[in-house]
């Protein structure tokens, strides 16, 4: 398991890569989103950081923007399981977000 926060990102590069690209302006942003999800994580559930599973269903209800980052960072810690509902809709073809 990766220790540090530099280090659990270097470990989901390649799916964060997948959805959002190589551009380097685009991955440190995401890189201080997903930090800033991290921090919040932390002091709502006192654990260091989401799940993969969390992280995976946020990556994918991001819809590959910015904006949709944001927005699925803050459903997971307000409430992961509508997360959940959302990602599993989209996994299945039945929701757009």
């Amino acid at each position: 398991m990766a220790v540090g926060r530099a280090e659990r990102f270097e470990a989901r590069k390649s799916r964060v890569i997948a959805v959002f690209g190589d551009d380097e302006d685009v991955l440190k942003t995401v890189w201080e989103a997903l930090a800033l999800l991290e921090m919040a994580w932390h002091d709502c559930y006192a654990e260091i950081t989401p799940s993969e599973e969390i992280v995976d269903d946020v990556l994918l209800c991001s819809g590959g923007t910015l904006g949709g980052l944001i927005g699925a960072a803050h459903l997971a810690v307000v409430d992961r399981r509508d997360l959940s509902v959302w990602a599993s809709a989209l996994r299945a073809g039945r929701g757009t977000g």
